[in-house]
C-alpha cells in the first residue's frame, strides 16, 4: 500500500518534493493545493516540472481537496512564518490528517511564537496526528547534524557550524532572500523589513542548547552584505561590482557570558568553495567537513520525503528534529510496506 501523499503549497521546494514522491516506489501523490490561478486547475506533475502527468489537478480550496483526496499525509510547504501558516495547519488538522512541514518558524518554535506552537500541539493531539517541521537549514546543517555529533561526547564546551555555499547553484528566492543585486543601501533597508535574511538561525540555536541542557542568556542574530568584488552572475541574475552578491550572517548563543554556540552562514553569489563544517569543543574534540556542502533545496525536498514514515509513525503532537527518531533515506518500497502493516 503506498503512502498518498497531499502537497500543499507549489512554490520551487514544493514541486521538488513533488518530483521526489512521484518518483519513489511506495509514495503516491494524490492531491494538490495552491492559490497561485496560473496553477490551479492543472495536473500537478506539469506544474512541478516533471515530463509527465501524474492525473491529479491543482485546487484552490484546501478543505475541499483534503477531504476528496483522502492523503495519509500533508506536505506543507507555503511560508517561512509560523503566524502566517497556523491557519492552514488548522485547515489540515480539522481533516485529521499528520503533516510535513518546511516552515523554518516552525523547526523550533521560539518563544516569540509559542502562542502558535501551542496552538498547533493542542490541535494535532486533539486530531491524533504529528505534525513536524523540518528541512536542511533548519532541520539539519546546523542544528540535527551537530547535536548527532555530540552524542559521541563526554564534554562539550561549544559548538561551532559553518555552512558556506556559492548561491549561483539555488534557485531564484533563495537568491532574492540573501539580497543578491541590491545596493548597500536597499540591503539595509529590507534586512530591517525582515525580507532579507536566512530565517532559523534562532532556532537552531535553541534546538543545541535546549538539546545540551544549556541555558542560554541571550542569542544574538547579525547580518551584513557580502559585497562583489566583481561583477557575478547566475541564470537568473547579475550583480555588479560593488553591490551585494549574499550574506553573512552569524547566530551566537551565550551562556554565562561566554559565546557556547557560533553559527556563521556565508551565502552568495561567486563563493569559491562550498562547505559545511562542525566543530565541537569538548572531550573527544570532534571535526568534520562536508566538501561541496549540502545541497539546499534537494536536501530539504529529500529530508521531508524521508521524514514521512517517521511522522505517520509518530504520536499525536507537535515536534522537532531532535523529537523523532533520525530520518535516513527511506525506500518508498520500505516505507509503503510499514505503511500497509499498520493499516
Amino acid at each position: 500500500m503506498a503512502i498518498r501523499v497531499m502537497h500543499f503549497g507549489l512554490g520551487p521546494i514544493g514541486n521538488a518534493v513533488v518530483k521526489q514522491v512521484a518518483d519513489r516506489p511506495g509514495f503516491k501523490v494524490v492531491g494538490a493545493i495552491d492559490i497561485d490561478p496560473v496553477k490551479v486547475g492543472r495536473d500537478v506533475g506539469l506544474v512541478a516540472g516533471l515530463k509527465r502527468c501524474l492525473d491529479v489537478a491543482v485546487s484552490s480550496e484546501a478543505a475541499v481537496a483534503l477531504r476528496r483526496a483522502k492523503p495519509d499525509v500533508v506536505v506543507l510547504c507555503t511560508s517561512s512564518s509560523l503566524a502566517t501558516v497556523t491557519p492552514q495547519i488548522e485547515t489540515i488538522l480539522r481533516a485529521r490528517l499528520p503533516i510535513v512541514s518546511t516552515t523554518e518558524e516552525l523547526s523550533y518554535p521560539l518563544p516569540s511564537n509559542a502562542r502558535w506552537a501551542n496552538k498547533i500541539n493542542r490541535l494535532a493531539t486533539r486530531a491524533k496526528v504529528a505534525v513536524l517541521g523540518t528541512g536542511v537549514n533548519p532541520g539539519f546543517t546546523m542544528d540535527a547534524l551537530p547535536i548527532m555529533l555530540t552524542g559521541v561526547c563526554e564534554r562539550v564546551d561549544q559548538v561551532v557550524v559553518d555552512r558556506v555555499q556559492d548561491a549561483r547553484t539555488r534557485r531564484l528566492p533563495f537568491q532574492q532572500k540573501i539580497g543578491s543585486g541590491l545596493t548597500r543601501a536597499q540591503f539595509r533597508k529590507k534586512v530591517a523589513e525582515g525580507s532579507v535574511r536566512h530565517v532559523g538561525m534562532a532556532e537552531s540555536v535553541s534546538m543545541i542548547a535546549d538539546a545540551l541542557g544549556w541555558k542560554l542568556d541571550r542569542i544574538t542574530d547579525r547580518i551584513k552584505p557580502k559585497i562583489a568584488a566583481a561583477r557575478v552572475s547566475s541564470r537568473f541574475l547579475t550583480v555588479e561590482r560593488g553591490h551585494v552578491c549574499g550574506l553573512i550572517q552569524d547566530g551566537v548563543g551565550y551562556s554565562n557570558g561566554k559565546a557556547v554556540i557560533r553559527l556563521h552562514m556565508e551565502a552568495y553569489l561567486g563563493a569559491p568553495e562550498s562547505y559545511d563544517a562542525v566543530r565541537i569543543v569538548g572531550s573527544p574534540p570532534l571535526s568534520m567537513k562536508l566538501a561541496g556542502g549540502v545541497h539546499g533545496d534537494i536536501a530539504t525536498a529529500a529530508i521531508v520525503v524521508n521524514s514521512i514514515p517517521k511522522v505517520i509513525a509518530a504520536p499525536p503532537g507537535l515536534y522537532t528534529m531532535r523529537d523523532l527518531p533520525i530520518p535516513s533515506f527511506v525506500s518508498g518500497l520500505v516505507a509503503g510496506a510499514a505503511h500497509a502493516a499498520r493499516h
